[in-house]
């Protein structure tokens, strides 16, 4: 069944056995095109920290000692989210006081559908796009240094990954959906305000 507009629910990232990234989200509409969700600045959501304050960019979760969701506040951009049936990305579109700044496409495994929300485990590399459709890769290093790792992925899956996101890249250079400027003009419903955490959230456990 399609989530109900106006819902709130959680989009989860994990890797093996653990959340890496909680956040709750407001779903805008959940259709053919996939299931498109909003969460302004100000909003709460949680990300796996370590013992010494060590997220997944600074080292790999085989290494973090300790390593627990931590409550922040999402900071600085509002953003749009689409994340399309059965496909290895979600689009993100970032806005700043309203106005449209660019897009993220984070590279990720097809989301499944539980009763809180959606799941799916990052992949780590990702890709900046400006308005003017210029872009840039974002995480480089870290993917490579993640190939062969425990949790992580051998080089082929991680070329398969390299290859999604050049796709796109092609898609943002010709400005084809999703880089061509739908959603550009998107404005929230008044009443959406900052989300927090729902109680409970940290006692979930992932659904592959």
């Amino acid at each position: 069944m399609p989530y109900i507009r106006g819902r709130v629910l959680l989009r989860r990232c994990f890797r093996a056995d653990q959340y890496t990234f909680v956040k709750p989200m407001r779903v805008v509409s959940d259709d053919d095109a996939g299931l498109l969700l909003w969460m302004p600045a100000g909003s709460e959501f949680a990300v796996l920290v370590d013992a010494e304050g060590k997220t997944l960019h600074d080292r790999p979760q085989d290494e973090m000692r300790q390593p627990r969701l931590v409550p922040k506040i999402w900071r600085d951009h509002d953003i749009l989210v689409l994340m399309p049936p059965d496909a290895l990305h979600s689009i993100w579109w970032f806005f700043k006081q309203g106005r449209f700044v660019g897009w993220y496409v984070n590279l990720e495994t097809p989301f499944t559908r539980h009763d809180e929300g959606v799941d799916t485990t990052d992949l780590v590399l990702d890709i900046w796009v400006e308005p003017s459709r210029s872009w840039e890769w974002k995480d480089e290093e870290e993917m490579a240094a993640r190939i062969g790792r425990p949790l992580y992925f051998d080089r082929a899956t991680a070329e398969a990954i390299r290859a999604e996101g050049e796709r796109l890249i092609k898609l943002a250079e010709a400005a084809d959906f999703p880089f061509d400027g739908t959603h550009l003009d998107f404005q929230p419903d008044p009443e959406w305000s900052p989300m927090q955490l729902p109680s409970g959230w940290e006692s979930a456990k992932p659904h592959p």
